[in-house]
């Protein structure tokens, strides 16, 4: 016998499918209702679009680059030793002169090995004097020899004479004579011999004390450059300026060749900036330069281009003109941008925060009826005032340069005063 079935049951299945329904219905209504609401035209405010007229007019491009500020002469003191701060005597940002000192290392190990080095430099410049008196005493002998020798020669060749003569008078004999002969080209030859080994003594002596000269000068040089080094350790201000940076840590250990402070001068400044090495190719020394940071535009040119990228970014010096400008300060961000062409007759719209540079953009256009349309614009060259325009964009239309980030999704806009 069939029962009636649970009213509550029935609810409780109408109900799920009427869920079930209302769930496949929930992704296309959703997906509609956003379509139309992308559609339909949002609102902008002429403040936000910021608008600007394209005309046509020449462009002296540019390649933009970012840079800071630095001063023009800056010199980095290190430390000649490995070694610990004992004293501080100033603080960065403390105008300073010449000699002035800075700071104090310990120098107890330095010293006595420099006192070490000056007793070595003294051992052998003792031991050179004393090569060069040896070497004139056995040359001194060996030209007594040769004096002797030459007067023994010379009596061989009066005995020589006499002999020959006596027997040209009959007193003599032809084996005297040939015995007075040889021992006077045996005199000769010696004599020869001695002065061959002077000249040769001399080549050798003469090398010997150069090479003890040599060993003197370089027990010398690294005297002196210890006695440099100490002085060094002493950390002089090696110029006037302002210490922009000073390692003040009393009793801290410093190694060889760490920085311990920079010294600037102030009174005049550079830019030291970079540029996408992309672009390198089109920056050259002499190429004139804006500078731009806040308010502030300064003029320059660019004095030199390092041969090697870093990071993708080639580095180079700009030599302002208004180097000792009182806006200036070491470290301020700046943008500059680099005169490299001329073209006389292009579409332009004014430089702002959208133009990343050359490539295609979505930028929105205006129609003439209050409306926005986005539209695939290919933007070209620049330089500090201009973009150029090489397509989507035509002389005498109005685009939005604002930040319209947010409408990226929108293919129209409505403008809101």
């Amino acid at each position: 016998m069939d029962r009636e079935i649970d009213k509550g049951q029935l609810r409780r299945e109408r109900l799920g499918r009427w869920a079930r329904i209302g769930a496949r219905l929930a992704v296309p209504v959703g997906a509609a209702i956003w379509g139309l609401a992308v559609w339909m035209d949002s609102t902008v405010t002429a403040e936000r679009a910021r608008q600007v007229q394209a005309a046509n007019g020449p462009l002296e491009t540019a390649v933009a680059a970012s840079g800071r500020i630095a001063p023009q002469y800056e010199e980095i003191l290190i430390s000649p030793l490995n070694s610990r701060i004992m004293a501080v005597y100033a603080a960065p940002g403390d105008t300073v002169k010449a000699g002035t000192p800075l700071l104090e290392l310990d120098l107890q190990e330095a010293d006595a090995r420099c006192r070490s080095m000056h007793d070595t430099y003294l051992i052998k410049a003792a031991a050179a004097e004393q090569r060069r008196l040896a070497n004139r005493s056995d040359l001194a002998d060996m030209q007594t020899q040769i004096n002797i020798k030459e007067l023994e020669v010379r009596r061989l060749a009066i005995e020589v004479d006499n002999e020959r003569r006596l027997d040209s008078l009959g007193s003599g004999t032809g084996d005297r004579v040939r015995q007075a002969e040889t021992a006077w080209r045996t005199g000769r030859l010696q004599l020869e011999g001695l002065r061959q080994r002077l000249a040769n003594e001399r080549v050798r002596l003469a090398s010997l004390e150069q090479a003890a000269d040599l060993e003197a000068g370089n027990s010398l040089r690294d005297l002196r450059l210890m006695e440099q080094t100490l002085e060094q350790g002493r950390v002089p201000a090696p110029r006037d300026g302002v210490l922009t940076y000073l390692n003040n840590s009393i009793g801290s250990t410093v190694a060889q060749g760490q920085k311990m402070a920079v010294l600037s001068d102030l009174s005049s400044f550079k830019v030291v900036a970079e540029v996408p090495e992309g672009s390198s190719y089109r920056i050259t020394p002499g190429a004139r330069v804006s500078v731009r940071t806040g308010a502030l535009d300064l003029g320059g040119t660019v004095t030199g281009i390092e041969p090697q990228s870093t990071s993708g970014s080639v580095p180079f010096t700009v030599a302002l003109d208004d180097a000792s400008n009182s806006r200036l300060r070491p470290g301020l961000r700046v943008q500059l941008y680099v005169n490299c062409g001329y073209k006389d007759n292009v579409v332009r719209i004014p430089i702002g925060s959208y133009y990343k540079g050359r490539g295609d953009y979505k930028m929105f256009v205006g129609r003439g009826d209050g409306r926005l349309e986005r539209r695939d614009v290919r933007l070209g060259d620049s330089n500090a005032e201009w973009v150029e325009v090489e397509r989507g964009i035509t002389a005498g239309e109005y685009v939005a340069i604002g930040d319209m980030s947010d409408y990226a999704s929108n293919k129209k806009l409505k403008i809101k005063n």
